[in-house]
């Protein structure tokens, strides 16, 4: 994942990145690893220029299906609107 966050940071989308559902457009993306036979994902946003924000990293523990829980989309909501703000601020 660090990977992937690399090359999002130069300003390259990592291969093993993609939109994640419910969010329009590519601005936020989630990269998914496996390792020791369980699934990670992690959530950033590029919608601010210059600056990559993880937005959420987590275990994906559902064995049925690849959708992402209801609670944690509204965190990454929740924390993209905390990263704008930031952002803006520091553009202030």
């Amino acid at each position: 994942m660090g990977y992937a966050l690399r090359f999002a940071q130069a300003g390259v989308k990592p291969e093993a990145a993609k939109p994640l559902k419910g969010f329009k457009g590519a601005g936020v993306l989630e990269v998914v690893e496996d390792h020791d036979g369980d699934t990670y994902r992690a959530v950033y946003t590029v919608r601010l220029a210059g600056v990559v924000y993880v937005l959420h990293c987590f275990q994906k523990k559902s064995k049925t299906g690849i959708v992402t829980p209801r609670h944690t989309i509204e965190l990454i909501r929740q924390r993209l609107r905390v990263a704008e703000a930031m952002y803006k601020n520091r553009s202030a």
